[in-house]
Parts: structure tokens; sequence; C-alpha cells
């Protein structure tokens, strides 16, 4: 049986007084050694507070977590010693060459011996012919690379990409994909993967949890999350309000949330359903009309109620990675 790299027994954690904010409600994880697990919610549900509370950042309220095998609050050096970082933002030394971060990445951590680390890296990620070139002249794919190679310099066991594809055009998106993939077989690390992309989550993951309101509701493979939805969702908008009784009482819905003119119906099939609502409702009163079959969307959706909805970056990006970089050196 593979050994967990990250374990979090009934931890929570609350901003403040006891009448604070609870951003993390009881949670429970075990993560395998060696896999890629997903973290998927909205924006406040706990993710990056968790992440924060396993690299010793900020502190427990009650519970335990230990990463590779160390405990965040009593071995909080040893933890350190073994986790890498990846931020939603790109956040590298743009006066620097990649050489002149490689060698202040290798500073911060006390790196001995770095250098021909650093250039195996260079060489996998594409970039061992750009050392001498500054930061600043990189695509963003390319300072992607290099902060990913910042983050493998001391060979961690564990990486956290904490919203690692935010902004990112979609063709830079899949190329860090490909990366995720590439690291976690080449390099034998664990990945703690936040994200609020359903495709990224399954895509990329062996495992997910979901995390909603600081409590995970759910956790399994991204086919055991989907088995659990037997219906689909249509999502409808009208142009006037309805009864939500003259929806409900059409065979096959299973249930009807309403906000405002926009409807969401969960439905036994929607192929039976659809002929059913237009003999219900005048097709002037529609619209807009989807159709969702079951889904990590769906099952966020029917487990909580509503969407993972965008979100933006952290806005104290930057001041988290200045912490990040003081907890690792």
């Amino acid at each position: 049986m593979t050994t967990p790299a990250i374990v979090v027994n009934d931890l929570s954690k609350r901003y403040g007084n006891s009448h604070g904010v609870l951003a993390l409600d009881h949670v429970n994880l075990s993560i395998a050694g060696g896999t890629v697990f997903g973290l998927m919610g909205p924006n406040g549900a706990g993710k990056t507070t968790l992440i924060k509370v396993l690299t010793g950042i900020s502190d427990i309220t009650s519970g335990t977590a230990s990463v590779a095998g160390f405990d965040v609050q009593k071995q909080s050096l040893q933890v350190r010693a073994r986790i890498g970082w990846v931020a939603a933002e790109v956040i590298l030394e743009d006066d620097f060459t990649t050489w002149e971060n490689l060698w202040l990445q290798a500073r911060l951590q006390d790196i001995k011996g770095w250098e021909e680390r650093a250039e195996q890296l260079l060489q996998y990620f594409g970039l061992l012919d750009r050392k001498d070139d500054k930061v600043s002249h990189y695509s963003t794919g390319m300072r992607k690379k290099l902060e990913i190679a910042l983050a493998l310099l001391h060979q961690p066991t564990v990486i956290f990409m904490d919203e690692p594809t935010i902004g990112l055009d979609v063709a830079t998106r899949r190329m860090l994909w490909d990366i995720v993939t590439g690291i976690h077989k080449e390099f034998g690390v664990t990945v703690l993967l936040t994200t609020h992309y359903i495709e990224e989550a399954d895509a990329l993951c062996d495992r997910i949890a979901i995390i909603d309101r600081g409590r995970i509701v759910a956790e399994g493979t991204p086919s055991e999350l989907k088995a659990r939805v037997k219906s689909d969702v249509v999502s409808l908008e009208t142009s006037e309000a309805l009864d939500p009784s003259v929806l409900s009482k059409i065979p096959g819905v299973q249930e009807v949330r309403a906000q405002g003119n926009d409807w969401l119906i969960q439905v036994v099939a929607s192929e039976e359903f659809l002929p059913r609502l237009f003999a219900t409702v005048r097709t002037d009163q529609i619209r807009r009309i989807s159709v969702e079959k079951p889904s990590l969307e769906t099952v966020f959706l029917q487990l909580t109620g509503h969407r993972i909805a965008e979100e933006e970056p952290m806005h104290d990006i930057r001041k988290f990675y200045a912490q990040m970089r003081r907890a690792r050196s």
C-alpha cells in the first residue's frame, strides 16, 4: 500500500476569535504518495487556506496534519525542506537571468551543489539554451516552466500548485497540464493541485476532493465522482416568471431550483424531458436552454446547490509568495 504523502485529521482553521470566519471545518484527507490530487472548489472554499496550513504559513486551530511524514506544526522545518510551491501568478525576478533566478533559489534554500540539478531541470524544460537570458524576455509559458524548475530544485517530495493556470490562454494551460503530468512521472513527486476548472481536475488528477465553505463534501476518482450523478441537468432561462410547480410536475423531473427567470432542472433523462417541457411551456417563453450530462460540474452542483463560479487570482499573491520564499529558506 502506498504511504500517504499528506494526512489531514479533523483539521479546522478559524480566523480571528471564536466568532471569526471558519475557513476549514473538520477536514480529513489522506493523499497517497506519487499521485496527483486535486482540491476543487470555488473562490473562498478554503483551498488556499489548506495550502497555507500544510506549508506552515498559517497555524491550525484544531486537528493535525502531516506532510512527507512530518507534523506541520511540530516539525515545520522538516516539512519546508520537502515541499515545493507554484503560485497562481508567475512571479520571478525579471531583471535576473534564468540562471540567476536558480542561483537565488539555491541561496534561499541553502542548497549545495545545485548547479548540476539546475542544468538537468533546464534541459528537461527546454530552457538550457536560454539560461543567460533575462526572464523579462520570456513568454508566459517559459516563465511557468522556470517557476516549476525552481520548485523542483531542492528535490521536494510534495509540490503544491495553487490555481496554477488562472489567467492563462488555452494553449499555455494545455502545456502546463502536460508539464504537471510529466513532472509527476519523471520526478516521482506528489502534486496537490487546487483548481476551479472542472476539465483541469478531470484531466490531471488521480483523485479529487470537492471542498465548499471549508468542508470536504466528496472525494474519489473523477470516474467515481461522476458515477454519483444519475441524472441530467437542464439550464433554462425564461422571458417571464413561471410557477415552479409547473416544471416540477413534468414527468421525470427530480428537482427544480430557481433564481429569478433562470432555472436549474434535474431530470432523469433530458431526451425524454425536453419534448415534455416544450409541450408545457410556450416556446416564445424560452430564451435559452442547455443540457449537461453527468460531469464534475454536475457533481458539484448536486452536492452544493451552486456552480463553481469563475474567480480572480489572489490579490495578496505577492505577499503570499514572499511568505513562501521566507518559509522555504
